[in-house]
């Protein structure tokens, strides 16, 4: 009888394998993809993790929470894409990552269950450098990391009916280079609070510390709901990093911002840094008597 438990499941493969076969031939080749082996297993044991198997290019690993799988994801993207030896043709060899934190069946040192196939899925989805991850990971990670991943798209993943919200957790930045608490800097006089007000018609929410991310769409669930046919059902997302606002972006027909400084800037599939006041625009570009369109000005408390 296998054990029932949560885990975190992670797959980290090799972006291009045949084509580094291609370019180096058998035996360096594979000297390359043991050596991205090697700096897998290494990462995954340094966090705590147990590598599950290996297939190929793949490794299957599984770790205790949500923070050790990512904190070893992003310890394999900056091993692989610094290490002198795993370069082709002047560029470095990369690897995509997925995981997922769910209920699994542990049984004979191998493991189960739907958590399984919706990580393999994460990887399918990621691209070259990309980790990429779900919501339910998402809640489980501590607040350093959850400063750390956008929401970028939803998706329907093979084998399941139900949408999937993607996220990517970004891993270049310099904070994520070890998940220690946060650190103060400076004083509390020369640290300032921000927060961001949102207002559409009626509707006002507030983006702060105590409440670091809003989603906008049309959909019910968003935290923001605006109908229009150019407007996605999950359209873009408002969050506060490092004390900064970043706009993501996730919709097809991308968000406007006209600052009342201003600035005309456009995003669409990215983020951008909202700052000031200006209009929001889903879709279109923000008019000021329009239903649709969104104000916003960042305060110091």
């Amino acid at each position: 009888m296998g054990t029932d438990i949560e885990l975190a499941v992670l797959f980290s493969d090799v972006v291009g394998s045949t084509r580094i076969y291609e370019v180096l031939g058998d035996q360096r080749a594979r000297e390359v993809i043991a050596l991205c082996l090697e700096l897998m297993q290494g990462a995954t044991e340094q966090h705590h993790g147990t590598v599950i198997k290996t297939m190929g290019d793949e490794v299957m690993a599984t770790f205790p929470t949500a923070d050790d799988s990512l904190n070893a994801a992003a310890l394999i993207q900056r091993r692989i894409t610094t290490h002198p030896a795993l370069q082709v043709d002047g560029q470095s060899v990369s690897v995509r990552i997925g995981c997922h934190f769910g209920p699994v069946v542990l049984e004979s040192r191998d493991v189960f269950g739907a958590t399984v196939h919706t990580a393999n899925r994460m990887t399918s989805q990621a691209k070259s450098g990309q980790i990429m991850t779900t919501a339910a990971t998402v809640e489980q990670l501590s607040p350093e990391w959850r400063a750390s991943v956008r929401q970028i798209d939803v998706a329907t993943l093979k084998g399941q009916g139900a949408e999937v919200t993607l996220y990517e957790a970004i891993w270049q930045t310099d904070d994520v280079t070890s998940m220690l608490p946060s650190i103060n800097v400076g004083t509390s006089q020369e640290r300032k609070a921000l927060r961001l007000r949102i207002v559409l018609g009626e509707q006002e929410v507030v983006v702060d510390e105590s409440r670091p991310h809003i989603a906008i769409g049309r959909a019910d669930e968003n935290d923001l709901v605006i109908r229009g046919n150019l407007i996605s059902r999950i359209h873009a997302r408002i969050e506060i990093s490092r004390s900064k606002f970043l706009l993501i972006d996730q919709s097809t027909n991308g968000t406007f911002v006209n600052s009342y400084s201003g600035e005309e800037s456009f995003v669409r599939r990215d983020s951008m840094q909202l700052k000031g006041s200006g209009m929001i625009g889903l879709g279109k570009v923000p008019e000021a008597q329009s239903p649709q369109t969104i104000q916003f000005v960042c305060e110091e408390q």
